[in-house]
């Protein structure tokens, strides 16, 4: 079982920038920037922007470059821009930040990047270590030594340990930042890359061990034998010292499918072993197959299940849709019980418990990073969002099938989540974090439910004169959305005070509050408001939430937005002239909506790694595997429905557009920068001022180590300083 893999909705763990991403202010004196200069193309129903699709081709990268350099010298020429990067890179390489725990082996590991790492170095120490200011750590991999060594930009993304010894791992690394990787073999007993161990090229892949000498995986075995938005579904059984050409399948899901097929493995505290496969027909639906004495066999649970984890010998499923097995009733959002002895014996008639029902206004977690679901050595840890405030809930399974619970203790009024567990052990790391309280790490015993600080984050601006405040509004048909405004407390209401809002609405992921050093210290100590909206699409009240934004009623997602951005002014917290917002992946396309249909309402707007051609989008990249949220051209009412929302076809000459700045990664292999590319071509087409950048490498994010990552924000927060203040 990979460390904190997830197994529900986090193959597109969108950017989720709350508390993460700002804008800064500075004097509306700030000269004009760039002169849209028109591109040739053709006339009529032809897109004349389609050559910008060929992601690599010479002439699309020559237009990316002469972007990037136009781009550069406007916002670089800022006096205020070198002060903002300096400050960006202080806050990515300062070693004031908490090294992330990860629990292995009953040691503590943690992947760190410094001024002196610049790609990283994975490390481990004691825990005992670990909980001094100066832990003593070892260097178990060096990425920069490894990049130079092969020649490679190797950007670290996680690893997959076999269960329970701990002691073979496989590590993925990518060239660039891309979603597609190369897993390797590394023995943590002898500190390096296992000799003729196994080795996996280049792929979109994922891969479960099944024993110290086998992996199950699933990845692209022949040429083309992959999904149509370019992900694997076939897995095949791997065993040591085997050619990739000898592997055994064990399962083939269909060319059709929507997402990964994905072989999972289960260990839990008790040493009890579970192999199941993950078959993805349609990105929000699964269908679940547990390997028995008779082979693979499908589990009879709803399409909308999503394995957790196992405790004591049951099986952990969440379920995104009300489901009852003809003697008990769930409510969507609840996580069940199956006992794996059960499953094993007869797939077809298995008999869940409820583990957890949510309240009214209650939901287990959904983030980038998956779901609120984590297990130790004899309990499941539930991270619980309760009218968007985070809590975390221990549930403890009883001889008699119940299931006890207790709650962690830890401060109110902030976003909880888990950050490492161990299934040999019933200790859990925690976070707590708030807009303006420094992220804190917990140590927890969720035995007792006591649990004590570890670490603390300095803080890295002065919050003793902002205030946090959570209000809601009334959409168009009423319901109401709640959101957060950061602000000092001696803020003037007289509608000119620069603001950023930010909101994501999609894929049932949630945004909440989180301590930010590059918020408080570029843009709140200055004056300017931050805000985030917990519009429908997201996961902050359950999959109902979501799921009321979906397809053809996504239209609601954007009425939400707008209530939010309207009441801000009505408030007189800003103005149009004073407005700004923000978003990335899902939320670059809820930018480019806004912009489009309420070009009047911002000054400023930053649409990041976004989809913005809805009539193409199953075309691009990984865009077929997303048809579950937004529809598809192929059906007529969705197709009518996009083309009326999508912001590439619905710009207009003659508007008075907002200059925006869009930002993409060419080596983003997710949602991929073609649309962005076109969103800028076109507006330069219709002389329309515009600002266009793209990291050269990143993958779906900002960039491949912290120094692309503070040069993308300075930039990206110089624009709204030009723009705003």
């Amino acid at each position: 079982m990979q460390v904190r893999q997830r197994f529900g909705v986090a193959l597109f763990a969108a950017l989720a920038f709350a508390g993460g991403s700002l804008a800064l202010a500075a004097d509306s004196s700030a000269p004009q920037t760039t002169v849209a200069r028109a591109i040739p193309g053709v006339t009529g129903d032809q897109d004349p922007f389609l050559w910008l699709e060929d992601k690599d081709g010479a002439r699309a990268l020559a237009w990316v470059k002469e972007q990037n350099a136009r781009t550069v010298a406007v916002l670089e020429r800022d006096p205020r821009y070198p002060a903002l990067y300096a400050a960006a890179l202080k806050l990515y390489e300062s070693p004031d930040r908490i090294a992330s725990p990860e629990l292995l082996r009953g040691e503590i590991y943690n992947f760190w990047q410094d001024a002196a790492h610049l790609r990283g170095i994975w490390r481990r120490t004691t825990l005992e270590s670990y909980r001094t200011d100066s832990p003593d750590w070892t260097t178990v991999l060096d990425l920069d030594k490894l990049a130079a060594a092969e020649h490679a930009n190797w950007v670290w993304k996680g690893f997959t340990c076999e269960e329970p010894s701990e002691r073979y791992c496989m590590i993925s690394l990518s060239n660039g930042g891309e979603d597609a990787v190369t897993m390797r073999e590394f023995d943590l007993d002898a500190g390096a890359f296992v000799p003729n161990g196994f080795v996996l090229p280049r792929g979109k892949q994922v891969a479960a061990w099944d024993g110290d000498d086998a992996l199950l995986v699933s990845r692209e075995w022949e040429p083309g034998e992959l999904t149509a938005s370019g992900y694997p579904y076939v897995v095949k059984r791997l065993q040591r010292g085997q050619a990739l050409s000898s592997a055994v399948e064990v399962f083939s899901g269909e060319k059709t499918d929507q997402l990964f097929t994905t072989p999972i493995a289960l260990t839990d505290g008790a040493g009890n072993h579970a192999a199941l496969v993950n078959r993805a027909p349609t990105f929000f639906t699964t269908q679940l197959y547990i390997r028995t004495p008779h082979g693979l066999q499908r589990l009879a649970l709803p399409p909308k299940t999503f394995v957790e984890g196992m405790v004591d010998g049951r099986l952990l499923f969440s379920l995104r849709q009300a489901w009852s097995d003809g003697s008990t009733s769930f409510a969507t959002g609840s996580l069940i019980a199956v006992p794996l002895a059960d499953a094993l014996k007869d797939p077809a008639h298995v008999t869940p418990s409820p583990v957890y029902a949510p309240g009214p206004r209650e939901a287990i977690a959904v983030t980038g990073g998956g779901d609120g679901v984590d297990v130790t050595k004899s309990s499941v840890i539930l991270s619980i969002y309760h009218d968007v405030n985070g809590r975390e809930m221990v549930f403890t399974p009883a001889s008699d099938g119940t299931w006890a619970k207790r709650q962690i203790d830890l401060p109110g009024d902030s976003t909880t989540a888990v950050q490492a567990t161990s299934i040999l052990s019933d200790d859990a790391f925690l976070t707590s974090t708030s807009f303006l309280q420094p992220t804190a790490l917990y140590l927890a015993d969720t035995v007792t439910g006591r649990a004590s600080v570890v670490k603390q984050l300095p803080p890295k601006f002065d919050a003793s004169k902002d205030v946090v405040e959570q209000h809601e509004v009334a959409s168009q048909d009423g319901t109401m959305i709640p959101y957060y405004v950061v602000h000092s407390k001696n803020m003037p209401f007289d509608g000119r005070n620069p603001t950023v809002l930010y909101a994501y609405g999609g894929f049932q992921i949630a945004v909440t509050p989180a301590y930010s050093g590059e918020t408080g210290k570029l843009w709140l100590e200055h004056g300017g408001v931050y805000a985030i909206a917990n519009i429908r699409g997201g996961g902050e009240f359950g999959p109902a939430w979501h799921e009321a934004g979906l397809t053809v009623h996504r239209q609601r997602i954007y009425d939400d937005f707008y209530a939010v951005a309207k009441d801000l002014v009505d408030r007189k917290i800003t103005d149009p002239r004073h407005f700004g917002i923000n978003g990335g992946s899902n939320g670059g396309l809820l930018m480019g909506v806004e912009f489009t249909q309420h070009p009047e309402m911002y000054n400023a707007v930053s649409i990041g790694i976004p989809l913005l051609d809805m009539m193409r989008f199953e075309h691009i990249e990984a865009g077929a595997s997303w048809v579950d949220e937004y529809g598809s051209v192929s059906v007529p009412a969705q197709r009518a429905f996009l083309r009326s929302i999508s912001p590439y076809q619905n710009l207009r000459p003659g508007v008075a557009y907002p200059e925006p700045f869009i930002w993409s990664t060419t080596k983003d292999d997710r949602v991929g920068p073609e649309a962005a590319r076109k969103f800028a071509a076109k507006l330069a087409a219709m002389h329309v001022n515009y600002l266009y950048y793209e990291v050269l490498e990143g993958g779906h994010g900002l960039g491949a180590n912290f120094k692309e990552d503070a040069e993308s924000d300075a930039l990206r927060w110089t624009y709204f300083t030009m723009k705003l203040m």
